[in-house]
């Protein structure tokens, strides 16, 4: 193509915005209502029938706002009126039955693992499930353990295995109920085998295989032998001879026993829902169903089973089976349950062993609550019981057990918690405060151990006991301390209290009472574990003097030999509590020993910890800004310290909450009028935190914040103190700007530092920045980092970027020493030395913008100005020798493109030729003077070229011929005579 000497054109903006404008009219409905439908049905062809008639419509869909917080599913759900799986559970009410696989009991959980709302008990009750782990994490030993059974050797499978296949060929029923008694009776006579010497690890796994045997004879039809397994596992419970791990055996066996209680519950279900004999239709039972609906097969063979259960000799196996199926007593009658609760109760006397028989009523409470959680009556007897047994742990036999295992008396005590625990929680779920007060009364009399007020204390509801503290701590004062030390009991009833109201009058007499005892501890491990509960307390209810005292104390007890080195949790709760309750962070900072505190950390990730703790709670609940020295002093100190753990190393994720954390406090410190002081917070924030790019960010976007914040008080009148405070500022994000890791950041900063020092008349504090920008274009990475480690081509960046930057520089006056448009010039000379993708024609689309702001340029009075700055209009006024150097621009400008344009001028680049020709087309109709007949014909060239290869958008052809249209119709020069040359093939 020819040279094309290119002439701008003339506007008036004033009159195109009027123009442009669009008459205002009222709508008749809301663009976001729901629209109703009526679906009207058509007539018979015939013409016979009923006339068109109209169903009803369908309900419509509810509107939802997209910025609201509702969930729009649960919108959608108020017009179905309920959602599918709702509508399941409700059908599915009946109880399901499967068969062998769906018992399987290493799937199903037992019934004592599950809770719920229907069973009367609620979401206060603490479930047995949930404590079994601390259980068997607690309770361990080091001791040689023993497990007598008969199921673990293989000989002695194979002869139950074949005992019982004889027994199934006896021919009558009776002939069948003594052979299976006979077995209860060989397995009682010495059947079994003991195994000796067994590790903690290595009972466990035999109890988990005496699990699976009992599992297995089950699936296989070996009722019999599942039985005596479940039989031997609960004698298993009799024996105490490592007394530490009984409350972990315990747990262990109470499993097993529960599987085969469900596994017996679900027989009898299968059998009570079988068909009935003359018909083929199943025999459903209701979901609640009772004894009158359950067949009489149904029921002989859930009286099979209890016969089966009294048959056995010793009264703790023969406790423990039937408890473990006590819920079979709904196939039989209505009401079973309580009668035989109060009777196993009843029976539980006959049990020597003060620790055994604890463990059995607690089991007994276990069953109780989940078959009945209505009816208690057995609980305050289990617990009357405890009570008026609990001498015998001073017994003759109980204190020979002990001097042969050499376990000493408070240890053994302590083996009582869960049990006693357990049994409390049952008698005072939903108890009224009677109750509490009839249970007191019987520990004073009966009981005034450590170890009984610490279960009331946990069992009971803890406003309870927060309204009686002081008679709480009277009783703790009193008690023996016997099994467990008072510092536990100390902690327990802290517990209680931090999550109730202790009545005002006692508050301060229950502190003294109990701290008087606490700072007298020596042990750091037993004062500590007091402590980080008592703060709690303390920074509820009380105010500067008392926590910084309480904090004081902990200091002077955690110092000695370092001590707190082994008690990091424990203070790193200490900080969590103040930092929940106190959120005045000029009295928290104010406090003499809190810092000190805080240097106890001195583990360097511990420490980080707390320091993002403090700041986390900082940025949640500081609302308002804070000009506090004390405050800012202190948080820049930790803000340091979590700074300074950021490395080469740190994972992104943790610079991200680190930098957001900073950035939070940063933006938080106002100090009003006072600019300079501001800003000197900020170069103070710069030095303390210059590895975090986020962080510099802030500071930079914080300071030209400031700069604005100057010009609109002055309203752009500066004086020369402000004009150097501006100045300044500029200065500081020139400074820091450099720091950056990130060229994309640093770009985009560049910019908007130069656009502000720009709007504050810093003409050479803006070209300082522009020319940075410019310089810094080259070293702009090819690829951007995006999510899932995926990368994408930057050009797409730089191209907006450059958009607005050019923008930019139609209001940026020129510099008289640097020429005209040497912004420009420099940009340009960048972007033809720029390597761009082959594939792209960026740089193409760059120049066409170019073009638009060089017309721009040429106004009288440009589109936008800056108020207060002298652009170039203002400057040079259209002066003829400056639109002349413009249009020498712009003729290289066209070069460019129209060389670009002949390289991909081949049939195979059609489509990309005609889409750049297009937008080349409508840049020139809108910013050149048509009337000038280089532009007419470049521009008619174009249109022919857009359409040589036959791929051109014709819809935006006709766009453009439209608007050629407009302009030729509103007499605008060149536009009639153009338009018979812009047809469209």
């Amino acid at each position: 193509m020819a040279s094309y000497e290119w002439h701008p054109c003339s506007r008036n903006y004033v009159m195109e915005r009027e123009g442009a404008e669009m008459v205002a009219a009222p709508a008749a409905t809301h663009p976001l209502k729901a629209i109703t439908v009526t679906e009207m049905k058509k007539a018979d062809r015939k013409g016979a029938g009923t006339p068109p008639t109209s169903k009803p419509a369908p309900k419509p869909s509810a509107f939802v706002d997209p910025l609201s917080m509702a969930d729009p599913l649960s919108v959608s759900l108020d017009f179905d009126g309920s959602d599918p799986l709702s509508m399941m559970m409700k059908e599915g009410s009946a109880p399901i039955t499967g068969g062998k696989s769906s018992r399987s009991g290493s799937v199903k959980k037992s019934d004592s693992d599950t809770h719920n709302a229907d069973d009367g008990l609620g979401d206060s009750f603490e479930p047995w499930s949930f404590k079994k782990a601390a259980i068997l994490a607690k309770y361990t030993t080091s001791e040689k353990l023993s497990i007598t059974t008969s199921f673990l050797s293989t000989s002695d499978q194979e002869r139950v295995v074949i005992k019982t296949q004889s027994q199934a060929q006896a021919g009558s029923v009776s002939d069948k109920v003594k052979n299976r008694l006979e077995q209860l009776d060989d397995f009682e006579e010495g059947s079994v085998k003991e195994m000796l010497n067994l590790s903690q690890q290595d009972y466990v796994k035999r109890i988990e295989e005496l699990n699976q045997a009992l599992i297995t004879a089950w699936d296989n039809d070996h009722r019999v032998k599942a039985l005596k397994i479940a039989i031997q596992c609960s004698k298993l419970l009799v024996d105490v001879s490592v007394i530490p791990f009984y409350p972990s055996k315990f747990v262990l066996v109470t499993d097993i026993l529960d599987t085969f209680g469900r596994l017996v519950y679900e027989r009898l279900l299968d059998k009570a829902q079988t068909s009935l004999p003359g018909t083929s239709r199943p025999h459903r039972l209701s979901a609640n169903f009772t004894a009158e609906e359950v067949p009489e097969a149904a029921k002989e063979t859930c009286r099979n089973w209890f016969f089966k259960i009294a048959s056995i000799r010793e009264l703790i196996p023969r406790l423990y089976v039937e408890a473990a199926l006590i819920k079979c007593y709904k196939f039989l009658t209505t009401g079973e349950y309580t009668e035989a609760l109060e009777r196993l109760t009843m029976m539980t006397r006959g049990v020597g062993d003060p620790l055994v028989a604890v463990y059995l009523r607690c089991y007994l409470c276990r069953i109780g609550i989940l078959v009945a959680p209505r009816f208690k009556n057995h609980v305050p007897t289990c617990f009357e019981d405890f009570i008026a047994t609990f001498h015998l742990v001073q017994g003759e036999c109980v204190q020979n057990t002990l001097a042969i295992q050499k376990v000493e008396m408070p240890r053994y005590l302590s083996l009582f918690c869960p049990g006693l625990d357990f049994i409390l929680q049952c008698l005072a779920h939903q108890a009224s405060e009677e109750v509490l007060n009839q249970t007191l009364e019987r520990c004073r009399t009966g009981c005034n151990n450590a170890l009984m007020i610490n279960s009331i204390m946990s069992a009971f509801q803890p406003q309870y006991i927060a309204q009686r503290a002081i008679t709480f701590t009277e009783m703790i004062r009193e008690c023996e301390d016997t099994g467990l030390p008072k510092h536990t009991l100390y902690r327990t009833f802290g517990l209680c209290l931090v999550v109730a109201q202790t009545p005002e009058d006692q508050q301060l007499s229950v502190l003294n009472e109990v701290w008087k005892v606490v700072v007298k501890l020596k042990n750091p491990a037993d004062y500590i574990s007091c402590a980080e509960v008592w703060i709690e307390y303390v920074v509820k209810h009380f105010g500067k003097r008392e926590l910084s005292t309480i904090l004081g104390d902990i200091i002077k007890h955690m110092t000695p030999d370092r001590a707190y080195e082994d008690f990091y949790p424990q203070l790193q709760s200490v900080i969590t509590k103040i930092l929940a309750h106190q959120h005045d962070f000029s009295l928290l900072f104010s406090l003499e020993k809190f810092l000190p505190f805080v240097d106890m950390f001195q583990k360097e990730a511990i420490k980080v910890e707390v320091c993002k703790n403090i700041f986390e709670s900082f940025s949640k609940h500081q609302t308002t800004p804070i000009n506090d020295p004390v405050v800012i002093n202190a948080m820049m100190f930790l803000g340091k310290i979590m700074h300074d753990s950021v490395d080469a190393l740190t994972l992104e994720d943790e610079k991200r909450v680190v930098g957001n954390l900073l950035c939070s406090f940063v933006r938080q410190v106002h100090f009003g009028r006072d600019f300079e002081q501001q800003l000197s917070f900020y170069v103070e924030s710069r030095s303390y935190f210059s590895n975090l790019d986020m962080v510099l960010i802030a500071l930079v976007h914080s300071v030209n914040n400031l700069s604005i914040e100057t010009r609109k008080i002055l309203k752009g009148n500066h004086s020369r103190k402000t004009a150097a405070f501006v100045r300044a500022c500029a200065a500081y994000s020139f400074i820091t700007i450099p720091s950056l890791q990130s060229v994309f950041f640093q770009l985009q900063l560049y910019l908007i530092s130069g656009q502000v020092a720009l709007l504050n008349q810093c003409y050479s504090q803006a070209d300082a920045f522009f020319k940075a920008l410019i310089s810094l274009i080259p070293d702009l990475p090819k690829t951007l980092d995006v999510a899932d480690s995926k990368s994408r081509t930057s050009e797409p960046f730089l191209v907006d970027f450059l958009y607005n930057f050019i923008s930019t520089l139609l209001v940026t006056p020129d510099n008289p020493d640097s020429g005209v448009m040497y912004l420009l010039r420099g940009l340009l000379n960048v972007l033809q030395d720029y390597v761009w993708d082959p594939a792209s024609d960026n740089r193409i689309l760059l120049y066409t913008r170019v073009l638009a702001m060089l017309s721009a340029a040429c106004q009288e009075a440009y589109l936008y100005s800056i108020d207060k700055v002298d652009s170039n209009d203002s400057m040079y006024g259209c002066d003829p020798k400056f639109v002349s150097e413009l249009k020498a621009i712009a003729n290289t400008v066209i070069g460019e493109i129209l060389s670009h344009l002949k390289t991909i001028s081949t049939p195979e680049y059609g489509k990309r030729q005609s889409t750049l020709v297009v937008e080349v087309i409508s840049v020139l109709m809108s910013s050149a003077d048509l009337s000038q007949a280089s532009m007419a014909n470049l521009v008619t060239q174009l249109w022919g070229l857009a359409q040589k290869h036959g791929q051109a958008d014709t819809k935006t052809l006709k766009k453009l011929q439209v608007y050629a249209k407009s302009r030729g119709s509103s007499g605008v020069p060149g536009f009639q005579a153009l338009l018979p040359k812009l047809t469209v093939n």
